[in-house]
């Protein structure tokens, strides 16, 4: 996605503190209204965020993002999956990663990731920021038409939204 096609969406969210802190997404141009929507609905029900800051300012690395609890969407990088390297819907600014320690990456044989949200594989025991279904954040997303990571069979990404559902 070149540059030009991307826009940086600035808002407020809540913390896990309870308070009120500003954040930035990096996201399609053409995705912005929807986007807007489900941080809006997310704000009303006071859904918590721990931080929202572009990748960039973790140089460019999902894994220092996804280990600082990072919510983020534009990242220029191949999805992880079998076969031939391809673009994620990261690289085109259509996923957002949400809460990314509260909601685990998890692959079979591989450690969970990040590291650090291996506490949170037991989805059952559902805590603030973490997305389940019938839940405030699939919900908001669901509303727009995207697709949630967390309905992958085999390899659940807790953490993915994006518009095509990949």
């Amino acid at each position: 996605m070149p540059p030009n096609g991307l826009r940086a969406i600035h808002m407020s969210y809540f913390g896990f503190d309870h308070r009120i802190h500003q954040g930035t997404l990096i996201i399609n141009a053409s995705v912005v209204e929807s986007v807007i929507k489900v941080f809006s609905t997310l704000y009303r029900a006071r859904f918590p965020i721990r931080k929202m800051k572009p990748v960039d300012v973790f140089h460019g690395s999902d894994d220092r993002s996804t280990a600082a609890d990072n919510t983020a969407g534009f990242n220029c990088r191949f999805a992880v999956a079998a076969g031939p390297p391809h673009w994620s819907m990261h690289a085109y600014g259509l996923a957002i990663d949400v809460n990314t320690v509260e909601n685990p990456y998890v692959q079979p044989g591989q450690p969970i990731d990040p590291p650090s949200s291996a506490v949170y594989a037991n989805r059952s025991d559902i805590r603030p920021g973490m997305a389940y279904p019938g839940g405030v954040l699939v919900s908001a997303f669901d509303s727009i038409g995207w697709g949630w990571g967390g309905n992958w069979t085999g390899s659940p990404d807790y953490q993915h939204f994006s518009s095509s559902g990949h």
